[in-house]
């Protein structure tokens, strides 16, 4: 596998990008600020409409994601000129398919006026989108190596990341539950309030048990970082999760998104975004046959000389 530094580079940086999009993202929501511009795919009519209000979010969050598209577009370009893997190639492409679909759907939601079930698979696929694009670095990388290690060892860190991606889903669900007007409302935010709390409870279970079992002291010095990450990233989500409950409880019925409470929620996102992230990686290095640091890092500086 030859190994691209600008590629590579340019594969973090989509995906950080891709990061950054849904933290806006959830800005857009937890300000209720997603048909602050009725139009589509211009704002108003026009590229730089008045920047005033919800508009601020909404409009950032589409040039936002057109930047994405365009890092897209590029990234899987490079990749069919110069990987030299198909399967990844392939998967070069299945991310611009994806972010493709992820516009229309953004534009969907706000010509049909947020219906719930289109803003969840919006939001579901944005986070899907965000794997991709982690894996894509992840797979370029020097440390990266081919050949698939026994099911059995990368079992764990592979049900633990669609566990997050489920919780992430359910997460989704319950923000847009609440876009339901009448008196149907209810009958949908109580048994989304109830599937992300027991989903909370499988999170913490199987990060607590991925955790364990990545941060065995026999294993190399790589495995540690995620089983660091899994754990500290945990803690703060449900100090989060919790804040974020509190603050909507005290909140004004029918009035204006308390600051503090789209703090909590967007962070409440990000957080969960990091940890679907920090388990894929996870997943993706078990994947691989083990091999010593010092072998990785010798790789290294031979790929970087």
């Amino acid at each position: 596998m030859a190994y691209h530094r600008g590629l590579h580079s340019f594969a973090v940086l989509t995906a950080c990008a891709t990061f950054a999009l849904l933290i806006v993202g959830a800005l857009v929501t937890s300000n209720d600020a997603g048909l602050s511009v009725p139009d589509w795919p211009l704002s108003y009519g026009s590229l730089t409409p008045p920047m005033v209000g919800g508009i601020v979010y909404e409009h950032t969050h589409r040039m936002v994601a057109s930047g994405i598209g365009l890092l897209t577009i590029v990234l899987a370009v490079w990749l069919w000129r110069r990987e030299n893997r198909r399967w990844v190639r392939r998967l070069g492409w299945l991310a611009l398919a994806a972010v493709i679909l992820q516009g229309l759907l953004g534009g969907l939601t706000v010509l049909l006026s947020l219906p719930p079930i289109v803003s969840i698979f919006h939001a579901s696929l944005a986070q899907f989108f965000f794997c991709m694009t982690v894996t894509i670095a992840v797979v370029t990388s020097p440390a990266w190596r081919e050949g698939t290690a026994p099911m059995r060892r990368y079992l764990l860190p592979l049900v633990t990341t669609a566990v997050l991606y489920l919780q992430l889903i359910l997460g989704a669900t319950l923000r847009h539950a609440g876009t339901i007007q009448g008196d149907k409302a209810a009958e949908f935010i109580y048994p989304a309030f109830v599937a992300h709390l027991i989903g909370a409870f499988l999170v913490t279970v199987m990060v607590v048990c991925l955790g364990l079992h990545l941060a065995n002291p026999n294993r190399p010095i790589s495995a540690l970082l995620p089983a660091f990450g899994l754990f500290s990233l945990l803690v703060l989500q449900l100090l989060l999760g919790i804040a974020s409950y509190l603050v909507r409880l005290k909140a004004v019925e029918g009035g204006p998104p308390m600051t503090v409470g789209v703090f909590f929620t967007a962070s409440h996102l990000a957080v969960g975004a990091a940890m679907l992230a920090t388990s894929l990686i996870a997943t993706l290095q078990e994947s691989r046959q083990s091999q010593p640091d010092a072998v990785l890092v010798d790789q290294l500086k031979e790929s970087t000389t």
